[in-house]
């Protein structure tokens, strides 16, 4: 008996399951047709702002009963919308998920003491870790675009020199986390020098989290993390956390391995620097 009440409930949380997410489709359909619609809305209203007053006829138009109501259905759907695909997904992965499993203790013969709730918080758990997970991805997408951009300025700064001559440069070449040759100053060339905003950018981002400039990408990532949790808005309510916070994710988005590699070459090859 109890195994044939765990078949008609695993069979009741498949078609569940399967119900909330044509729900989930057509609603995520809606809300996005609704919101390119919004920003056509938005941009008509925005140029007929300065014909309306010149135009007794756009105005009535504007306020026609009907054209009225489809203005604010498409404002205001998008944000309801997005609030319900929001609770249809709760409410498809708690509820299916709770009745697989009271359908698989009943077929197997076992018990479970997770409630409801349960799976509401592991939701919610599960929400949070993939909201990390995304700003974890964007950080490392912003560490690599940090680390291409100054690849891409020692690049091209060493070229034009080699080509042009820089005055104070002494030879050498570059490459990747570092260059060999020299600088002796000087001010003949039209290219500046980044070796300088580089040095006080690095030298900045040590002092935001207390690391030397000696440090290695291990300690960076030790610092970082003792003061990400310090400073998130989320755990610190003081005014100031939220701008220390950003310092702190810059900070640790330009001191990569290699940006660490390259200024540790700038130091051996220009001490007095």
């Amino acid at each position: 008996m109890k195994k044939a009440f765990g078949h008609i409930l695993r069979g009741l949380a498949k078609l569940l399951d399967g119900f909330f997410g044509v729900l989930i489709t057509i609603f995520t359909f809606l809300v996005n047709i609704s919101q390119r619609i919004k920003q056509i809305i938005y941009s008509v209203l925005f140029l007929g702002c300065f014909f309306v007053f010149l135009s007794p006829i756009l105005l009535a138009f504007l306020l026609d009963p009907v054209i009225l109501t489809g203005i604010l259905f498409f404002v205001i759907f998008p944000l309801l919308g997005t609030i319900l695909l929001s609770f249809l997904k709760y409410q498809q992965y708690v509820l299916t998920e709770f009745l697989y499993d009271k359908a698989e203790d009943l077929i197997s013969d076992k018990k479970s003491n997770r409630s409801y709730a349960d799976y509401g918080q592991n939701y919610r758990r599960m929400q949070e870790e993939n909201q990390r997970e995304r700003q974890r991805r964007e950080q490392d997408e912003r560490r690599r675009a940090e680390q291409e951009m100054w690849e891409q300025v020692f690049k091209e700064f060493f070229e034009q020199a080699q080509r042009g001559g820089y005055g104070g440069y002494t030879g050498g070449g570059y490459s990747q986390g570092g260059y060999t040759g020299g600088y002796s100053g000087g001010s003949q060339s039209p290219y500046t020098n980044p070796l300088g905003e580089f040095l006080k950018q690095y030298e900045n981002a040590c002092a935001t989290l207390g690391v030397s400039t000696d440090t290695d990408i291990y300690e960076v990532k030790l610092a970082y993390r003792k003061m990400a949790k310090q400073y998130h808005p989320d755990l610190n309510p003081s005014p100031d956390a939220t701008e220390m916070f950003q310092k702190i994710n810059a900070a640790f988005e330009f001191l990569s391995e290699e940006n660490i590699k390259r200024y540790k070459s700038v130091k051996k090859q220009n001490p007095s620097n």
